[in-house]
């Protein structure tokens, strides 16, 4: 590809990595941009549109790509907006598990070295968690229940998993959703007419894409 390719060429002149940090921020522009769009028009809480996953998994092949030539986009390497951007196009790689199981590793060695945020890769623990069908460890996935509202996906003890979220620097489990149930409000977001049906597409939606078997 030849943006890559240009970006390779600059990186081995010492470039410094301006030109990375606006493609990541651009990449999070459009799809916060996309996701406003789907906002506005009742369209977001209808399914996984098809815009938005084009969008997400063109986002998801440039950012491997760009992977690939500098690491983990870390706040040291490309500032903190733009490291900000890339974890949010992770964190909507939904169709590629293997680029997000990557990510959460490398992620998982910078958080080691103090070179980003726990509570980044404990967004991005819990989003693989709950697409392979396991229980989250801090509460921060959520959808909806039986009863119309959003709530957290499955988690082993509400005492441990706040024990977990504190020790990242999240609020209690409590308190966050009580925040996704207001935003969700505030932007009028509704509950599936069929939830059964709907839960039926995501399991084989998972299946498709290789979250599980």
């Amino acid at each position: 590809m030849r943006w890559k390719d240009d970006l390779e060429r600059n990186l081995k002149e010492k470039m410094n990595y301006n030109q990375i940090a606006e493609k990541l921020i651009d990449l999070q522009n459009a799809d916060l941009a996309l996701r406003e769009k789907l906002v506005k028009s009742g369209r977001l809480s209808e399914g996984y549109d098809e815009e938005m996953k084009a969008l997400h998994n063109r986002n998801a092949k440039l950012l491997n790509e760009i992977i690939a030539v500098i690491g983990y986009p870390t706040v040291e390497k490309v500032g903190k907006e733009a490291s900000e951007a890339a974890w949010l196009v992770i964190q909507h790689a939904i169709e590629q598990p293997q680029l997000m199981k990557k990510c959460a590793e490398l992620l998982r060695i910078e958080v080691a070295k103090g070179n980003a945020e726990p509570k980044s890769l404990a967004y991005l623990y819990d989003r693989i968690a709950v697409f392979e069908g396991k229980s989250q460890l801090y509460g921060t996935q959520f959808d909806w229940d039986e009863n119309g509202e959003l709530s957290p996906n499955a988690f082993d003890d509400l005492v441990e998993v706040n024990k977990r979220r504190s020790s990242v620097g999240l609020d209690t489990l409590e308190e966050q959703t009580a925040l996704i149930r207001a935003n969700a409000k505030k932007e009028n977001q509704q509950p599936p007419k069929d939830l059964e049906k709907r839960r039926q597409e995501v399991e084989a939606w998972k299946k498709k894409v290789g979250w599980i078997r």
